[in-house]
């Protein structure tokens, strides 16, 4: 019995041992596996640090590569602004500019305008004037004709006819008119005096200038003191030959002397100085309209 019980008593101290045995590997397996698992996830969770590291890493990076390209859109904001207010500025000015560009245009045109109508107006002056002027051109030719018709006659040595700015000349040489050194109108002179008035009485509107012409070498008579005297004194007599001869109006004619200061011809020549001693009767068509509107 005692046996029995040692026996039993072995067995169940042998099966206890077993068991604590395969209780004791188990929990090694066990702890053996948490281990494990702990140590791989050590190295995981250290590789996602790592991983993690270089992420913040990156970021870092790219947070200073943001924070740079921020300053610089910062400053290219700022670089915007103050383009955009000198535009704006610019754009003020120019309004204002096309403002005043505007006003100016308006009174620009209306000078335009003003300056047309008297352009206008001064086209119609002027093309009254020549109308005008072609009228006296006419009626001075025809005066020309009737004087050549009257004064045929006499040769061109005696008399010469011609026209000048709208004037016919009549230029009668000294031979024709007087004795050397004479005021005294000769007879074949009042002849030549008498065909001149005959057109002058039947033509209106016509001033009559006479103006006496002498050489250069100085005259001094009882009678004349120098060639203006002379020259004078033969212009005086003409007209009155032609006012107290023949009847043409007084108001029409004016009498001067020129002397020896406006010679056609060098007083150089015994030619010459004949030619310079002439006397000229100038008729000029007297046009109303004409002098009405030059003296506009």
């Amino acid at each position: 019995m005692k046996k029995t019980r040692f026996l039993i008593a072995g067995v169940g101290m042998a099966t206890m041992l077993f068991t604590s045995c395969i209780v004791s590997k188990k929990k090694y397996d066990e702890e053996t596996a948490r281990a494990e698992k702990e140590k791989a996830e050590k190295i995981a969770l250290g590789k996602r640090l790592d991983e993690q590291v270089e992420l913040n890493r990156k970021l870092n990076a790219t947070n200073t590569d943001l924070n740079n390209t921020i300053a610089a859109l910062n400053n290219r904001i700022g670089r915007l602004r103050d383009s955009i207010s000198n535009n704006e500025g610019a754009i003020r000015e120019l309004t204002n500019r096309i403002n005043v560009l505007g006003d100016e245009k308006e009174s620009t045109k209306r000078q335009l305008k003003s300056t047309k109508d008297q352009v206008d107006e001064q086209r119609r002056r002027l093309e009254q004037l020549q109308a005008l002027l072609d009228q006296q051109k006419q009626a001075a030719e025809a005066l020309r004709s009737k004087i050549a018709e009257a004064l045929k006659g006499f040769t061109s040595s005696e008399l010469t006819i011609k026209m000048k700015n709208g004037k016919v000349y009549i230029s009668m040489q000294e031979s024709l008119l007087f004795p050397s050194g004479s005021a005294v109108v000769n007879p074949k002179g009042k002849e030549a005096l008498s065909k001149v008035a005959e057109v002058l009485n039947t033509s209106a509107d016509i001033n009559i200038n006479i103006e006496g012409h002498t050489d250069s070498i100085p005259i001094r008579t009882a009678k004349f003191a120098d060639n203006w005297e002379l020259s004078t004194a033969r212009a005086t007599s003409i007209a009155h030959v032609l006012i107290d001869d023949y009847k043409v109006t007084p108001a029409k004619l004016v009498a001067s002397g020129r002397s020896q200061y406006d010679p056609i011809a060098p007083n150089s020549t015994p030619e010459g100085r004949g030619q310079n001693r002439r006397t000229e009767i100038i008729l000029e068509p007297r046009l109303n309209e004409l002098m009405k509107l030059m003296g506009e």
